[in-house]
Protein backbone atom coordinates (compact mmCIF):
# COMPACT_ATOMS: atom_id res chain seq x y z
CA UNK A 1 0.00 0.00 0.00
CA UNK A 2 2.82 2.69 0.78
CA UNK A 3 4.23 2.06 -2.42
CA UNK A 4 1.06 3.03 -4.22
CA UNK A 5 0.98 6.00 -1.90
CA UNK A 6 4.44 6.82 -2.98
CA UNK A 7 3.55 6.33 -6.49
CA UNK A 8 0.66 8.51 -6.65
CA UNK A 9 2.45 11.32 -5.06
CA UNK A 10 5.13 11.16 -7.30
CA UNK A 11 2.40 11.41 -9.84
CA UNK A 12 1.32 14.60 -8.49
CA UNK A 13 3.91 16.28 -7.80
CA UNK A 14 5.01 16.23 -11.48
CA UNK A 15 4.71 19.53 -13.71
CA UNK A 16 1.32 19.91 -15.68
CA UNK A 17 2.09 19.08 -19.49
CA UNK A 18 2.70 22.04 -20.88
CA UNK A 19 1.91 23.65 -24.04
CA UNK A 20 3.82 22.89 -27.16
CA UNK A 21 5.07 25.95 -29.06
CA UNK A 22 5.18 25.99 -33.19
CA UNK A 23 6.84 28.05 -35.93
CA UNK A 24 4.33 29.45 -38.13
CA UNK A 25 5.41 28.29 -41.74
CA UNK A 26 5.86 31.22 -43.90
CA UNK A 27 5.43 29.00 -47.04
CA UNK A 28 2.09 27.84 -45.95
CA UNK A 29 0.85 30.89 -43.96
CA UNK A 30 -1.08 34.13 -46.15
CA UNK A 31 -3.15 36.77 -45.26
CA UNK A 32 -5.66 37.21 -48.22
CA UNK A 33 -8.17 40.12 -48.61
CA UNK A 34 -10.71 42.10 -50.63
CA UNK A 35 -12.23 45.34 -51.05
CA UNK A 36 -15.55 47.36 -52.49
CA UNK A 37 -13.81 49.20 -55.66
CA UNK A 38 -16.66 51.76 -55.67
CA UNK A 39 -19.42 49.26 -55.60
CA UNK A 40 -18.13 47.76 -58.98
CA UNK A 41 -16.07 45.11 -57.89
CA UNK A 42 -14.29 43.21 -55.01
CA UNK A 43 -10.50 43.22 -55.55
CA UNK A 44 -8.44 41.44 -53.48
CA UNK A 45 -4.83 40.94 -53.01
CA UNK A 46 -2.32 38.64 -50.47
CA UNK A 47 0.14 39.55 -47.89
CA UNK A 48 2.78 36.31 -48.43
CA UNK A 49 4.91 36.58 -45.46
CA UNK A 50 4.25 36.00 -42.00
CA UNK A 51 6.30 34.94 -39.32
CA UNK A 52 5.85 34.08 -36.11
CA UNK A 53 5.17 31.55 -33.06
CA UNK A 54 1.81 29.39 -32.09
CA UNK A 55 2.01 28.71 -28.17
CA UNK A 56 -1.31 25.75 -28.37
CA UNK A 57 -2.17 24.37 -26.06
CA UNK A 58 -4.27 21.02 -26.87
CA UNK A 59 -5.47 20.19 -23.33
CA UNK A 60 -6.82 23.64 -22.54
CA UNK A 61 -6.97 25.64 -26.01
CA UNK A 62 -7.82 28.88 -24.02
CA UNK A 63 -4.12 28.73 -22.72
CA UNK A 64 -3.30 29.10 -26.16
CA UNK A 65 -1.64 32.08 -27.70
CA UNK A 66 -0.38 33.88 -31.38
CA UNK A 67 2.15 36.20 -32.08
CA UNK A 68 2.77 36.99 -35.99
CA UNK A 69 4.52 39.58 -38.31
CA UNK A 70 3.22 40.31 -41.53
CA UNK A 71 5.46 42.01 -44.15
CA UNK A 72 3.23 44.10 -45.81
CA UNK A 73 6.19 44.87 -48.52
CA UNK A 74 5.32 41.53 -49.42
CA UNK A 75 1.70 42.19 -50.88
CA UNK A 76 0.60 40.46 -54.00
CA UNK A 77 -1.88 41.49 -56.21
CA UNK A 78 -0.72 40.54 -59.52
CA UNK A 79 -0.90 44.01 -61.01
CA UNK A 80 2.87 45.75 -60.65
CA UNK A 81 1.33 49.64 -60.41
CA UNK A 82 -1.19 48.52 -58.15
CA UNK A 83 1.20 47.27 -56.03
CA UNK A 84 3.43 50.43 -55.96
CA UNK A 85 0.12 52.58 -55.47
CA UNK A 86 -0.85 50.52 -52.40
CA UNK A 87 3.00 50.76 -51.20
CA UNK A 88 3.01 54.49 -51.40
CA UNK A 89 2.23 56.75 -48.35
CA UNK A 90 -1.54 57.11 -50.16
CA UNK A 91 -1.92 53.65 -48.19
CA UNK A 92 0.43 51.68 -46.56
CA UNK A 93 3.51 53.72 -47.15
CA UNK A 94 5.66 50.84 -46.67
CA UNK A 95 9.59 53.21 -46.10
CA UNK A 96 7.34 53.67 -42.45
CA UNK A 97 5.62 50.99 -41.75
CA UNK A 98 7.31 47.94 -43.41
CA UNK A 99 5.42 45.44 -41.17
CA UNK A 100 2.20 44.59 -39.49
CA UNK A 101 2.00 43.07 -36.46
CA UNK A 102 -1.05 40.94 -34.54
CA UNK A 103 -0.79 39.95 -30.67
CA UNK A 104 -3.44 37.78 -29.29
CA UNK A 105 -4.51 38.08 -25.59
CA UNK A 106 -7.35 36.27 -25.05
CA UNK A 107 -8.49 32.81 -26.95
CA UNK A 108 -11.79 31.63 -26.15
CA UNK A 109 -12.91 28.17 -27.29
CA UNK A 110 -15.80 26.81 -29.56
CA UNK A 111 -17.86 24.57 -31.18
CA UNK A 112 -16.24 21.80 -33.57
CA UNK A 113 -12.70 22.95 -33.20
CA UNK A 114 -13.92 26.97 -33.37
CA UNK A 115 -12.31 30.11 -31.75
CA UNK A 116 -12.60 33.38 -30.97
CA UNK A 117 -8.79 34.57 -30.87
CA UNK A 118 -8.70 38.08 -29.58
CA UNK A 119 -5.99 40.29 -30.01
CA UNK A 120 -4.13 43.55 -30.99
CA UNK A 121 -3.55 44.44 -34.72
CA UNK A 122 -1.23 46.97 -35.45
CA UNK A 123 -1.17 48.04 -38.91
CA UNK A 124 0.23 51.85 -40.36
CA UNK A 125 1.51 52.68 -36.91
CA UNK A 126 -1.56 52.35 -35.29
CA UNK A 127 -3.25 49.49 -33.00
CA UNK A 128 -6.16 48.30 -32.62
CA UNK A 129 -8.60 45.50 -31.08
CA UNK A 130 -9.86 42.29 -33.75
CA UNK A 131 -11.31 39.46 -33.08
CA UNK A 132 -10.42 36.29 -35.51
CA UNK A 133 -13.05 33.98 -35.78
CA UNK A 134 -10.67 30.62 -36.24
CA UNK A 135 -11.16 27.31 -37.43
CA UNK A 136 -8.43 24.18 -36.80
CA UNK A 137 -8.04 22.14 -39.30
CA UNK A 138 -5.81 19.58 -38.50
CA UNK A 139 -3.14 18.98 -36.21
CA UNK A 140 -1.10 15.37 -37.08
CA UNK A 141 2.33 14.92 -38.83
CA UNK A 142 3.37 16.53 -42.38
CA UNK A 143 5.15 15.61 -45.12
CA UNK A 144 8.51 16.11 -43.49
CA UNK A 145 7.10 14.22 -40.61
CA UNK A 146 7.09 16.80 -38.49
CA UNK A 147 3.82 17.91 -36.17
CA UNK A 148 1.52 20.54 -37.91
CA UNK A 149 -1.06 22.44 -36.51
CA UNK A 150 -3.48 23.89 -39.20
CA UNK A 151 -6.08 26.83 -39.29
CA UNK A 152 -8.33 29.21 -41.30
CA UNK A 153 -9.20 32.48 -39.61
CA UNK A 154 -11.78 35.46 -41.09
CA UNK A 155 -12.40 39.01 -39.68
CA UNK A 156 -13.17 42.03 -40.70
CA UNK A 157 -11.36 45.41 -40.18
CA UNK A 158 -12.33 49.49 -40.97
CA UNK A 159 -9.01 50.28 -42.95
CA UNK A 160 -10.15 53.99 -41.76
CA UNK A 161 -9.28 52.94 -38.11
CA UNK A 162 -5.65 52.41 -39.01
CA UNK A 163 -5.14 55.58 -40.69
CA UNK A 164 -5.86 54.90 -44.29
CA UNK A 165 -8.91 56.86 -45.19
CA UNK A 166 -7.81 57.91 -48.99
CA UNK A 167 -10.65 57.72 -51.47
CA UNK A 168 -13.67 56.97 -48.51
CA UNK A 169 -16.61 56.39 -48.99
CA UNK A 170 -16.32 55.07 -53.03
CA UNK A 171 -13.31 52.93 -52.36
CA UNK A 172 -14.46 50.81 -49.25
CA UNK A 173 -13.63 50.97 -45.92
CA UNK A 174 -14.48 47.30 -44.71
CA UNK A 175 -11.35 45.22 -45.97
CA UNK A 176 -11.75 41.10 -44.96
CA UNK A 177 -9.33 39.54 -43.65
CA UNK A 178 -9.05 35.61 -44.57
CA UNK A 179 -6.08 33.76 -43.39
CA UNK A 180 -4.56 30.45 -44.08
CA UNK A 181 -1.91 29.41 -41.57
CA UNK A 182 -0.06 26.13 -41.04
CA UNK A 183 2.54 26.07 -38.17
CA UNK A 184 4.99 23.52 -37.52
CA UNK A 185 6.25 22.34 -34.16
CA UNK A 186 9.25 23.81 -32.56
CA UNK A 187 12.70 22.26 -32.47
CA UNK A 188 15.05 23.50 -29.63
CA UNK A 189 19.00 22.58 -29.96
CA UNK A 190 19.94 20.09 -27.19
CA UNK A 191 20.89 21.60 -23.98
CA UNK A 192 24.03 22.04 -23.31
CA UNK A 193 25.78 19.36 -21.01
CA UNK A 194 25.92 20.47 -17.65
CA UNK A 195 29.76 20.98 -16.24
CA UNK A 196 31.01 18.56 -14.31
CA UNK A 197 31.36 19.16 -10.43
CA UNK A 198 34.60 21.06 -9.26
CA UNK A 199 37.25 18.98 -8.24
CA UNK A 200 38.29 19.15 -4.80
CA UNK A 201 41.13 21.38 -4.15
CA UNK A 202 44.47 19.99 -3.51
Amino acid sequence: MKYRIAALSLFLALPAQAADTYTLDPMHTSVDWSISHFGFSYPSGKFARVDGTLTLDEAKPENSKVSATIAIANLVTGIDKLNEHLDSPEFFDIAKFPTATFVSDKVEPGANNTAKVYGTLTVHGVAKPVVLDVALNKIGDNMMHKKTAGFSANTTVKRSDFGMDKFLPGLGDEVKLHIESEANLAEFPAQPAKPNAAEPAK
